[in-house]
């Protein structure tokens, strides 16, 4: 039963949380009237010294208080004795954990708002040297269109804003505090739960006190905006890796960020974004077993709850980690342009700027302007050129209304400086966006 039991291996981490909980319950009794001000002075004293031992790293966790409240109530009442015993007045466990988790789970949440932040900035100022650096634009993996590699990186700045947001989004949510709940059914004492609630930064108290004890919503939506982010960090290591190989060749990282093989001196591996690219996994693992864990709880609490804190945990361990070293490979990563550029006419990339000059110049029809660009394509394919090395003969063999202005948009650099369109991959465009960025950032102070 002792193994089973104890929590106090994981939840230790709570401390800080517990402690702050702890001191606004204790002000708001002594305000109240609940307890006295001698013995809640005595109590903010006693909490002030675990504070300073626990900092210390000389705080006796032990497992025979099973978890973080119980160790903290014990040696409180080591150290102040039976007043010790009067902060419990008006609260329990169950409340007591569910606002410790809810501070947690909400400073984890603000504290990704700033490391998404330090990576868009990371990707703004690396899209802004490379505003019109061609590469090659994929879907299906296939050369499809001319981009630039700073559109390309103002994509995740996008991604990892929706995803700031959603973390944003979820501390609205969470921002109310279970303080006051006690074990499901509230205090008959004449407690101040906004009191409580304002001093330790919720917007309000909660409204209903089993929902108070028995949710753990905050702590789901948080995990599935790490899920959310993890997969775009995810997606942007899997290109890193791509892009690293001798196949591609579009980047480079220094030995910052990669490592050596144990018998084969040449390689450079691509460690750490193989293992962000991994780390999702473990994220996703982690909504799944809280999920499976709350599923089928009736109210209120049910120790099978106190399984909450270890995927969370684990989970916002492994995005910070991630997020940090993302942040780090997009500064140390060297894009190598002329091997981009090269790339970036490849697979005949410019086959939709024929069609589209055939619509505009020609007042084709799309479908046909479709159809006669499929034909020039397959002839450069016989030829073994591409678009814009086509003669002219060749192109009006198929339309002779053909003019040789089409080759002024056949090249990869005309395609994507015609991409004008809002949000397109123009230069001029990827300045506005990387502007937009900036300014808004700046607004945050971030």
């Amino acid at each position: 039963m002792q193994a089973i039991n104890v929590s106090i291996g994981f939840d230790q981490r709570l401390a800080a949380q517990d402690l702050m909980g702890s001191r606004a319950h204790a002000a708001m009794l002594s305000k109240q009237g609940v307890i006295s001000s001698a013995d809640a002075a005595a109590i903010q004293g006693g909490l002030d010294t675990i504070a300073a031992e626990i900092a210390a790293g000389t705080f006796p966790f032990r497992e025979e208080y099973e978890d973080i409240h119980m160790n903290v109530e014990a040696r409180l009442a080591e150290l102040i004795g039976p007043a010790a015993g009067r902060l419990h007045t008006a609260r329990s466990r169950n409340d007591q954990v569910a606002v410790d988790f809810r501070l947690w789970v909400k400073a984890q949440c603000e504290r990704r708002v700033g490391q998404l932040r330090a990576l868009q900035r990371a990707l703004l100022a690396k899209a802004e040297r490379h505003a019109e650096t061609l590469m090659p634009g994929f879907t299906h993996l296939q050369p499809a269109q001319p981009v630039t590699f700073g559109h390309h990186l103002m994509a995740y700045v996008e991604m990892f804003g929706r995803d700031a947001s959603r973390f944003s989004d979820a501390v609205v949510r969470m921002n109310e505090s279970p303080l006051g709940a006690a074990a499901l059914a509230g205090s008959p004492y004449p407690i101040d739960r906004f009191q409580t609630a304002e001093a330790l930064g919720f917007d309000r108290p909660t409204a209903n006190s089993l929902d108070s004890v028995s949710d753990r919503d905050f702590a789901l939506e948080a995990l599935s905006a790490a899920t959310i982010c993890a997969v775009h960090l995810s997606r942007l290591a899997e290109e890193i890796v791509i892009w690293t190989t001798p196949q591609f060749g579009f980047i480079s990282l220094t030995d910052a960020f990669t490592t050596g093989s144990s018998i084969m001196p040449q390689k450079r591996n691509p460690d750490a974004a193989e293992l962000i690219r991994a780390k999702v996994g473990r994220i996703l693992g982690s909504l799944t077993q809280l999920t499976v864990v709350m599923k089928g709880l009736p109210l209120a609490y049910s120790k099978d709850m106190q399984e909450d804190k270890p995927p969370v945990f684990e989970a916002f361990d492994a995005l910070d980690l991630s997020l940090a070293a993302m942040a780090g490979m997009i500064d140390d990563l060297s894009p190598n342009a002329e091997r981009m550029a090269a790339a970036a006419g490849a697979g005949f990339s410019t086959a939709t700027d024929l069609a589209d000059w055939l619509v505009r110049t020609l007042d084709l029809p799309f479908r046909q302007a479709h159809h006669v660009t499929g034909q020039a394509v397959k002839r450069a394919e016989q030829l073994g050129v591409g678009l814009a090395e086509m003669p002219l003969q060749e192109l009006q063999a198929i339309d002779p209304r053909i003019t040789s202005d089409v080759f002024g948009v056949l090249t990869p650099e005309a395609s994507a400086a015609s991409r004008t369109s809002y949000g397109g991959t123009s230069p001029v465009r990827v300045r506005e966006q990387i502007e937009r960025w900036t300014a808004l950032l700046a607004k945050e102070g971030l």
